[in-house]
């Protein structure tokens, strides 16, 4: 049996990625660990963390500064 297959006939998705905007829970409000990275990467960027972002929101913020700061980078 191969190890990236389900049910022997469909390829399993790794590291499948989900526009927030779709998030079935991106309107629930941004998490204590995204709050802590999004902190972290606006200091980096000489910005400020907004109140009030939802999970998506601030996923797509993240996003945003992972690549301003080049954190976003492999």
């Amino acid at each position: 049996m191969s190890e990236n297959t389900q049910n022997d006939t469909t390829p399993v998705e790794q590291n499948a990625e989900k526009d927030p905007s779709d998030w079935v829970t991106g309107d629930e409000p941004i998490t204590g660990a995204q709050r802590s990275y999004l902190e972290t990467l606006a200091q980096e960027a000489g910005e400020t963390v907004p109140d009030g972002l939802t999970k998506a929101e601030a996923s797509q913020k993240i996003d945003e500064l992972q690549n301003e700061t080049g954190r976003g980078q492999s």
